[in-house]
C-alpha cells in the first residue's frame, strides 16, 4: 500500500493480498484498510469516479477478490485553523533555536482528523511563536519526529528553519542518540542483541503495521538490552537505528515480547506464567489503571545545530511507569540484574 498527498487527493494503490474473504463489498473493503476516512465517504468517491479496480470504475457493491488493484483517490477537506491553546507543557531544555519536550502519555503530537485541539503543536503555540513554519499544507509546526499517543517521552522541537532543517537531516541519517525503556512480556533469548525485519501495513489488519517481507515494506532495525528480569517479564531497553511507526512494538511482537499494556499488538492481556489469583487481579488492576503501552522514549542526544556541542537530555520516567515496574519488583521476584 502507498499514499501520496495530490493537491486535493490523498491517493492510495493497494492490491487485495491472498487469503482475504473473497465476495466483500468494495466499500466496505475500503473502508476497513484506509484511516481516517468513513464508508460514507468512500462511496462518494467511488460514484464521483475516484476509484477503480484493475483498470476499471466499479459500483460500491462489487466484491472484491484476492489479486484486484484498487486505486483510490479520497478527496482532502481543507484543515480548519490550528489555534493556540494553554495546555501543560513539560520543557526540560529551551534555547533560541530549539526545546526539549517531556511528552504525556495521551497527548497526539499534531493536529489531524479527529484531533484538532489538544495536540503538542496546539500548546506549542501557545508557549512561543518562534517555530518554524510548517511546510505547504502541513501543520506541524516545528515538529522533527513523531511519538505516538500513548507513548511518553522527549521530543525535540526546532525553532527556526535552519534548525528543523538540520534536525531533521540529523534523524535521516542516523546522527542522533534515541534510547526507550519498554516493560515486555518475556525474555529475550540473550542480554543484548539486535532485531530487524521490514515494517509495512499488517495485510491482515490494515490499520495495525507489522513484520513484512522486504518488498511490502521499510527496512527497520531496533537494538536492544535487558536492564532487569522478572517472573514472565523483563524491562528492556531500546535504542532505534530506524524510525518506522510503531517499530519498536512491532519488533517485540513480533519477537514474543508484547509491551506490557499494548492494546493495538497484543500486550495488554497475560502473555506468560499463571493467570490465576492475586497475581491475575495485580496485572488486571494495572492495565485499568495504566490504559496505554509502557513504552517511555527517554533519552536524546546529538550535536547541536549552532552550538557544535554535543547535547544529551534525559527524562524521568513517568507516574504509571513507574506504577508497573515497583508493582512487579514488589510481587515478581527477580531472576536476573544485568
Amino acid at each position: 500500500m502507498s499514499n501520496n498527498s495530490s493537491d486535493k487527493f490523498q491517493e492510495y494503490h493497494l492490491e487485495v493480498p491472498e487469503g482475504e474473504t473473497s465476495g466483500t463489498r468494495l466499500d466496505k473493503y475500503l473502508a476497513s484498510i484506509i484511516e481516517d476516512t468513513s464508508r460514507t465517504k468512500i462511496q462518494e468517491a467511488i460514484k464521483e469516479g475516484h476509484v477503480t479496480v484493475n483498470g476499471k470504475e466499479e459500483k460500491a457493491s462489487y466484491p472484491v477478490e484476492p489479486g484486484d488493484i484498487l486505486d483510490v483517490r479520497i478527496p482532502i477537506p481543507k484543515p480548519p485553523e490550528v489555534e493556540p491553546q494553554e495546555l501543560p507543557l513539560d520543557i526540560i531544555y529551551e534555547d533560541d533555536d530549539l526545546l526539549l519536550v517531556n511528552k504525556s502519555a495521551n497527548m497526539v503530537v499534531h493536529p489531524a482528523k479527529g484531533n484538532w485541539s489538544g495536540t503538542l503543536v496546539n500548546a506549542l503555540m501557545w508557549h512561543t511563536d518562534e517555530l518554524s513554519e510548517p511546510e505547504e499544507d502541513t501543520i506541524r509546526p516545528g515538529i522533527v519526529h513523531r511519538l505516538d499517543k500513548d507513548t511518553s517521552g522527549l521530543l525535540v522541537v526546532a525553532k527556526n528553519d535552519k534548525t528543523h532543517r538540520i534536525l531533521s537531516e540529523y534523524f535521516r541519517t542516523k546522527d542522533i542518540e534515541r534510547t526507550y525503556w519498554a516493560i515486555v512480556w518475556g525474555t529475550p533469548d540473550n542480554k543484548a542483541g539486535t532485531i530487524t525485519g521490514a515494517i509495512g501495513r499488517d495485510p491482515h489488519n490494515r490499520k495495525r503495521m507489522a513484520v513484512v517481507p522486504e518488498d511490502k515494506g521499510k527496512n527497520a532495525t531496533t537494538h536492544y538490552k535487558v536492564l532487569e528480569y522478572f517472573d514472565h517479564l523483563t524491562l528492556l531497553e531500546l535504542k532505534l537505528e530506524t524510525g518506522r511507526t510503531h517499530q519498536i512494538r512491532v519488533h517485540l511482537a513480533d519477537n514474543n515480547l508484547w509491551v506490557f499494556g499494548d492494546q493495538k499488538y497484543g500486550g495488554d492481556s497475560v502473555r506468560y506464567g499463571p493467570n490465576t489469583g492475586s497475581r491475575k487481579q495485580m496485572f488486571n488492576n494495572l492495565f485499568s489503571s495504566l490504559q496505554r503501552q509502557c513504552l517511555h522514549a527517554k533519552t536524546l542526544g546529538f550535536e547541536h545545530p549552532s552550538t557544535g556541542e554535543i547535547v544529551e537530555f534525559d527524562s524521568e520516567l513517568p507516574g504509571d511507569f513507574q506504577q508497573v515496574l515497583g508493582m512487579l519488583r514488589q510481587n515478581c521476584k527477580p531472576k536476573h540484574i544485568y
